[in-house]
């Protein structure tokens, strides 16, 4: 039986899109405030265990002079590509939330981030 590589999604770029999902709860206007701010920073720290831990293998992958294909039939430096321009974009959509959809209702009651030479 042949391998069919349309029949499977990149491992990788599907944990990306798995994140979304959480991401997507922070922009939901229908949950309480704090926890979509609570949403978003378990997007932040899932990237950067993702950065740390897949992405560094992929870069491993790569630098051994790997080119096999994964079940997907994307290569680790196509995956690397792939998975560059989606974490770019999620990180755009993670400031943007933030900045015009949580810091503006959390600033009106009162809150407000300080930045460390502030404390």
């Amino acid at each position: 039986m042949a391998n069919n590589t349309t029949n499977y999604i990149n491992r990788e770029l599907s944990w990306l899109e798995f994140n979304q999902r959480v991401l997507d709860e922070a922009h939901d206007p229908e949950i309480p405030l704090l926890e979509r701010l609570k949403f978003l920073a378990i997007t932040s720290s899932n990237l950067d265990e993702f950065f740390m831990v897949r992405v560094g293998g992929l870069h491993l992958l790569q630098a051994s002079g790997n080119k096999k294909a994964d079940p997907s039939g994307m290569t680790p430096r196509e995956t690397l590509d792939a998975v560059s321009l989606r974490a770019h974009q999620m990180m755009v959509e993670q400031y943007k939330c933030l900045l015009e959809e949580i810091e503006p209702p959390l600033a009106a009651a009162g809150f407000q981030r300080v930045n460390p030479q502030e404390l």
